[in-house]
């Protein structure tokens, strides 16, 4: 049996009037998306697929350029903590902002793995932010990038040791000495994962340039088919199939300008599929799309057929284009199970359950597809053994098989399933109702809405407005509205999915309504456990 393994990186769109207001692309590079890179080098037998969102190339892109200006001309980033590298801004809000972020890890994994952060951080939150010593801002801001460092950086880059061992007192050349450290590791992020595809080691898929939610762009009556009686907006997204096709052609573009090749496959935003979607994704080129187990579960209830052929490659009746769904069960373990296990116990229990569903007949691939950037702070050692034994265990089994996607298509498109229409959904229950239903998030799409309808009356068509609008459209923005994430990340997603709706505003020559100033969502007074699938930015 094939197991096809997908590892999904996305960060929505941080920028706003050429300024990144979150730091989580670039920290993430430095973690997640260099260590993956580097966990599947070390085993050669290893195949699996990599979707990498084109908003996300993008701003790695960009932060590489912008970094590289720094080194070479001396000029700011455009991001508050790699600006506060640089130096330190004066007593004040800016200073506080700042602050406030690097305290954010202070009740995580990470925290917990670099005592003299641990120590720098809860001596810093008994003291007013935005008047915090030079010197003490100074040392938080090194050793919080210090926590975000992956142990190839760690154990591997002489400056990383150096900055570890010197432990405090870091000053403008130690400071500089890290910028160009992270200056160095994004840029070789891209080469990296470009290296793997080139080499054919992996494949590498994308998704609609800003990770919109197609279906419901499509058509919000999307949502009825697993929940009939939901609350949706009163009036459908504009020209919604015109949106959908430029984030995918517009997506492709950006994806093969900067890795140099077409992608073959797309992972949808947020595995969310519906029949209308599955097409357009056809009409594109596309030849493989994947969602999850639970909305092949309800197609195949609806049509009152059995569902014993979930481990099978499909094919869409008329379109054409092939369909995997991936095992929701052993996805969600290593997204929520499994930091809580010995690796060792980890990695058994996955191969036997592998090992399992290879027994049962008609069983062709099994896709285990999640989130690739955030489980694994939350494992022993940040995932490695377990993702170092899972690689091995999986590549030296004598009936288990690596696969990629593009591997599956070719082999087993001539005895794929034939596909009934879809029942729309994501991987999320099976459901669309994490991003349209609650009274919070109907009021996000009302206002993009007004907005999307004054962007027609403008009749302005130019690239940089179109992205404007794409970046506007993104699935984040719709996740957190709702009383079940935590109060700060609904917060800050508010606050940045309002501003990028009032740049449009702007940039269209329109003074934003009144009510984008104020906050609409709301979200729980704690900390949700994190870790999981499909995580979203932070």
């Amino acid at each position: 049996m094939r197991v096809v393994l997908l590892w999904h990186l996305h960060q929505p769109d941080y920028r706003v009037d050429g300024r990144f207001m979150r730091p989580w692309v670039y920290l993430h590079a430095l973690a997640g998306y260099t260590e993956m890179a580097a966990k599947l080098e070390s085993c050669e037998s290893m195949r699996a697929v990599v979707n990498l969102t084109p908003v996300l190339l993008d701003q790695l892109n960009d932060y590489s350029g912008r970094l590289r200006q720094w080194k070479e001309r001396g000029l700011p980033i455009g991001d508050a903590l790699l600006d506060s590298l640089i130096d330190a801004p004066p007593p004040g809000p800016s200073r506080a902002e700042v602050v406030r972020t690097c305290l954010a890890a202070l009740d995580g994994p990470r925290a917990k793995r670099q005592p003299r952060y641990l120590a720098l951080a809860e001596s810093a939150s008994r003291h007013e932010p935005a008047t915090l010593p030079v010197q003490a801002f100074n040392d938080l801001l090194v050793w919080f990038h210090l926590c975000w460092l992956g142990e190839t950086l760690r154990t591997s880059d002489s400056r990383a040791k150096m900055l570890f061992e010197r432990k405090a007192r870091y000053d403008r050349k130690a400071r500089h000495t890290l910028l160009e450290l992270i200056a160095d590791a994004i840029a070789r992020v891209i080469p990296r994962w470009r290296a793997l595809a080139e080499s054919d080691r992996i494949e590498l898929s994308t998704s609609p340039f800003y990770h919109p939610l197609c279906p419901l762009l499509l058509d919000f009556g999307s949502a009825l088919d697993r929940a009939p009686t939901v609350a949706l907006p009163s009036t459908p997204y504009p020209d919604g199939e015109e949106r959908v096709r430029w984030q995918i052609h517009a997506g492709l573009e950006r994806f093969e300008s900067l890795l140099g090749r077409r992608a073959a496959g797309c992972w949808p935003s947020e595995a969310a599929l519906s029949d209308a979607a599955l097409r357009e994704f056809a009409r594109s080129g596309f030849e493989w799309t994947a969602s999850s187990q639970s909305v092949l579960h309800a197609t195949f209830e609806h049509h009152g057929a059995a569902d014993r052929e979930v481990y099978r490659l499909f094919r869409h009746r008329d379109a054409g284009i092939c369909c995997a769904f991936r095992d929701d069960g052993l996805s969600d373990r290593i997204g929520f199970e499994y930091q809580h296990w010995q690796p060792a116990h980890a990695v058994r229990d996955l191969m036997q359950r592998l090992e399992a569903i290879a027994r049962e007949p008609n069983r062709d691939l099994a896709l285990i597809a999640l989130d690739g950037e955030n489980p694994w702070e939350y494992y022993p050692d940040e995932g490695g053994p377990f993702l170092q034994g899972f690689y091995q265990a999986l590549c030296s089994h004598p009936s288990l098989q690596p696969a990629t996607m593009r591997d599956c298509v070719h082999e087993l498109a001539g005895g794929a399933a034939p596909l009934p229409a879809l029942r729309a959904g994501s991987w999320v229950h099976g459901e669309l109702l994490t991003w349209v239903g609650h009274a919070e998030k109907n009021r996000a799409w009302e206002m993009l809405i007004e907005l999307k309808r004054r962007y027609d009356a403008c009749a302005r068509t130019d690239p940089e407005l179109q992205h404007r609008l794409g970046a506007c459209e993104g699935s984040d923005w719709f996740w957190w509205p709702g009383v079940h994430n935590p109060k700060v990340a609904v917060a800050q997603f508010d606050e940045l999915f309002r501003a990028h709706l009032s740049a449009l505003y702007l940039a269209l020559g329109l003074q934003p309504p009144a009510a984008l100033g104020q906050p609409f969502a709301t979200g729980v007074g704690h900390e949700v456990v994190a870790g999981g699938t499909m995580q979203r930015g932070s």
